[in-house]
């Protein structure tokens, strides 16, 4: 079942490499159930079974983590993406995979080189007045080098390594293929929505790798903030900025880790966390389209309390619609309505139904014991994360995901409170969001959003009833030509359809085979010319294709126990 996802030759190689990982770390059961096992065997690659004692002893999440890193880049970012899934994982899964770290040995800039002279168009010396050779960071994808312009202004260069996208792309098909079969053959694992997530992260992976998107983004952030000077996005210069390549001005200041430093510079940590706090809220709650990942490693503090932001690669969307959601849940669990927090959770359940084990009415009861023991809570003595992460473990609880965009904006959430929580003991998210919260709820309710919301449903009507007499006449004359159908397909129904046809297949080759045992067994007893070594030719030939009928019912029966 997994030979589909090597095919091409140009993939087996890297399917090796990715069932060894596997094997390595102790994951070689999934190795067998995925089928990877039998499809290298067939191609003649060997898998070695050996499980080193000092991986074996690792708790499940270390070892999935080491296991991605040693993956490579694409299984790296498919970690940093499952990390965002906080209504999927537990937290140690979720704590683990935050862990890890996008870094990679550099490659030397003599490979670099000459793409880098195809996307600037002459050679880089050309280009810039001063050019580092050595690179400030790389990564799993890119590598980043610092440069001077002709006019004196620092930048740095954020470069795509080169030959990175056919190995994305390769594991990109293995992994979409491997999503299918899980969903098919282990039900065990369907609350994960492995499909789902894989064509999620695909999209990211995808967008991630072209850095002209990663501008855009930048600068839209960068537009969103235009009068706030405490908060700094660094400029894109586009006439060298592209796909592979993305040139922006270099930003000097503390990163987000090294609080020792800014207690050395004398910054005021209560003020850098508010300020870093409103611009996540800003982001979310009023523009609608945030920095989906502000870790310490993507934040940077400089003179005068300001607080910069970098690598706009993970960007969230929220729509008007959802951020009113989002604000009513929010104002719900600090206010105590559970009525409310219940009632837009089930709205969000990612089209799923509930699992088999909960129903609508226990979630509301969990949320409303949930909700109840935070009512009259002081803002200040309130855990905005922490009622977020316990939230999310009653989603889980009963078998519920949420879309990705929510997923990734309480994951920003929860970050943006730990990281306030170090510069500032006493941070209080809860009162930093009070007042994003209220805004949000009234704009929703202002005269011009009722207004703008009422043309547009106005709209979409008048455009469905002036479409209705077409629509009716089409449907009537292919009801006039006999070419009106209705199909209905039952997957479940399908599968067990295909089972019924493969069993029939073998009682026909069963039924057939034994028939030619028994003519062949009666022709036997008849005397007849043509004998060979005693038997007639009729004898041997139909004893042949019973041998033949079932050898094969036999590898029929073996393939399907396999699958």
């Amino acid at each position: 079942m997994f030979w589909q996802a090597v095919g091409a030759a140009r993939d087996l190689s890297r399917a090796q490499d990715i069932a060894g990982v596997l094997i390595r770390y102790g994951f070689g059961d999934l190795v067998r159930r995925l089928g990877m096992a039998d499809a290298l065997s067939k191609a003649g690659k060997v898998l070695h079974w050996q499980v080193p004692d000092e991986l074996a002893r690792l708790e499940p999440p270390a070892r999935a983590r080491r296991a991605l890193e040693d993956l490579g880049p694409t299984f790296v970012k498919l970690g940093q993406i499952l990390a965002t899934r906080v209504d999927l994982f537990a937290p140690e899964w979720i704590d683990e995979l935050s862990k890890l770290q996008d870094a990679a040995p550099a490659v030397p800039f003599e490979a670099v080189r000459a793409q880098l002279t195809e996307d600037l168009g002459e050679p880089p010396e050309a280009a810039f007045a001063t050019l580092h050779t050595e690179p400030l960071a790389a990564a799993s994808l890119a590598q980043v080098y610092r440069a001077t312009l002709h006019d004196g202004r620092e930048v740095v260069l954020k470069v795509r390594r080169p030959g990175i996208r056919p190995t994305v792309e390769a594991d990109l098909r293995l992994l979409t293929r491997l999503a299918e079969i899980i969903d098919a053959d282990m039900p065990e694992l369907h609350r994960y929505h492995p499909q789902a997530v894989v064509r999620e992260f695909a999209v990211s992976l995808r967008r991630e790798l072209d850095f002209a998107a990663e501008g855009r983004s930048a600068e839209r952030i960068r537009a969103h903030f235009a009068g706030h000077e405490d908060i700094v996005i660094p400029a894109i210069h586009w006439q060298w900025s592209g796909e592979r390549l993305n040139v922006q001005d270099y930003i000097a200041g503390i990163p987000g880790r090294n609080l020792a430093a800014v207690d050395a510079t004398g910054l005021d940590r209560r003020q850098l966390a508010r300020r870093g706090a409103e611009a996540v809220l800003k982001m979310t709650l009023e523009d609608g389209f945030f920095h989906a990942d502000p870790h310490p490693g993507n934040v940077f503090y400089l003179p005068g309390n300001r607080i910069a932001f970098i690598d706009f690669g993970m960007v969230g969307r929220l729509s008007e619609s959802r951020r009113y959601e989002v604000a009513s849940l929010m104002h719900g669990l600090v206010t105590g309505d559970s009525e409310t927090v219940a009632a837009i959770l089930l709205d969000w359940r990612d089209g799923e139904d509930l699992g088999a084990d909960a129903d609508p009415t226990r979630l509301r009861n969990e949320i409303d014991t949930f909700v109840d023991q935070y009512k009259g809570v002081p803002l200040k003595r309130l855990s905005l994360s922490g009622m977020l992460a316990d939230l999310v473990a009653i989603l889980r609880d009963n078998r519920l995901t949420l879309p990705a965009d929510l997923a990734l904006l309480i994951k920003a959430f929860i970050s943006l409170e730990g990281m306030g929580r170090q510069l500032d003991p006493d941070f209080d998210m809860a009162s930093e969001a009070a007042p994003y919260l209220e805004r949000t709820m009234i704009a929703h309710q202002s005269p011009a959003a009722l207004a703008r919301r009422g043309w547009r449903a106005a709209r979409g009507a008048a455009d469905l009833i002036a479409g209705l007499p077409q629509d009716l006449s089409q449907l009537l004359r292919a009801a006039k030509r006999g070419k009106l159908r209705v199909e209905v397909e039952v997957l479940p129904l399908k599968h067990f359809g295909d089972r019924i046809d493969r069993a029939v297949s073998r009682l026909t080759i069963g039924i057939v085979t034994a028939a030619l045992i028994i003519g062949t067994s009666i022709v036997m007893t008849v005397a007849g010319e043509g004998l060979l070594a005693g038997l007639s030719t009729y004898v041997l030939l139909g004893f042949l294709g019973a041998v033949v009928g079932g050898v094969w019912l036999l590898l029929s029966i073996r393939r399907s126990n396999k699958e």
